[in-house]
């Protein structure tokens, strides 16, 4: 009976390799792997290094913040905008919340844009653009609006806001909630008729009442109520013009009693009603 052939099995010491062989075997592997040994070293010293550097740069008092310096502010004053500010005196520079601090001013309603930079080694430079403000709209309060016709404040009058400028009405609350695009456009075009009237013939307008088809401008010194009408362009001027030719042929006295002037008859042209006070 024939039996199998079967492999034999060499002994575990025999199928070891010998000491040079290993020797020749670890070099060749130490050649390959000495590029990334060598990377590995140069990274752990880079790191301790980024990390000793770091500690450094955030705590050392060589980089405390010594001056937050504000530019652009005229209406806010530097000390009211450090106050509310999330960085003081003292922080470190490179630890200031740079971020942070735009989106604290871009809260408040007179900053239009704002950008908080580090001035190094010590310094904090806050650069602000402040809204303008256009008119004021009697709007059940009094609410500041920027020449687009968006209010952005409520006028503190005891702070003098508003002061010197003209005087909106005939626009609600309840209009810029429903429709916040007529409006500002009410108030645009309120805007440029007053630029329109603007002129050392005629007497200062204190105020004009913007309704959706007619606008009505109210003069400083007397109130005199000059009705305009729906008017723009062309026919704006045209109005303006026979404003001018009444109140040229008005006496001083008959100004003082005027009550109303009505250059808004679209029939006729060539018709304008005045009223008087009557005492």
């Amino acid at each position: 009976m024939l039996r199998p052939n079967r492999k034999r099995t060499s002994p575990l010491v025999a199928r070891m390799p010998t000491a040079r062989e290993a020797v020749d075997c670890c070099g060749r592997a130490l050649r390959r792997s000495a590029p990334a040994l060598v990377t590995l070293a140069a990274l752990a010293v880079v790191g301790t290094g980024l990390t000793m550097g770091h500690r450094f740069l955030t705590t050392s008092r060589q980089f405390a913040v010594a001056d937050i310096e504000v530019r652009g502010s005229t209406i806010l004053t530097a000390d009211e905008l450090r106050a509310i500010l999330p960085i003081q005196r003292g922080d470190n520079v490179f630890r200031a919340q740079t971020g942070a601090a735009e989106d604290t001013l871009r809260a408040l309603p007179w900053i239009a844009a704002v950008d908080v930079r580090r001035e190094l080694p010590h310094t904090i430079v806050v650069e602000v653009r402040e809204r303008t403000a256009a008119a004021v709209v009697a709007a059940d309060e009094l609410y500041l609006v920027d020449a687009a016709g968006n209010p952005f404040k409520r006028a503190a009058v005891e702070r003098g806001e508003g002061q010197g400028l003209p005087v909106i009405s005939g626009i609600t609350r309840e209009l810029y909630a429903r429709q916040p695009d007529e409006a500002a456009a009410r108030v645009r075009r309120g805007l440029d008729i007053l630029a329109a009237w603007t002129s050392p013939a005629r007497p200062a307008a204190g105020e004009i009442a913007v309704e959706a088809r007619s606008a009505t401008v109210f003069t400083y010194d007397s109130a005199v109520a000059v009705r305009l009408g729906a008017a723009d362009g062309d026919v704006l001027a045209a109005r303006l013009a026979r404003f001018d030719a009444t109140w040229t042929a008005l006496s001083p006295d008959e100004r003082a009693r005027a009550r109303s002037i009505h250059v808004d008859n679209d029939t006729r042209t060539d018709l304008v009603t005045v009223s008087f006070r009557t005492n």
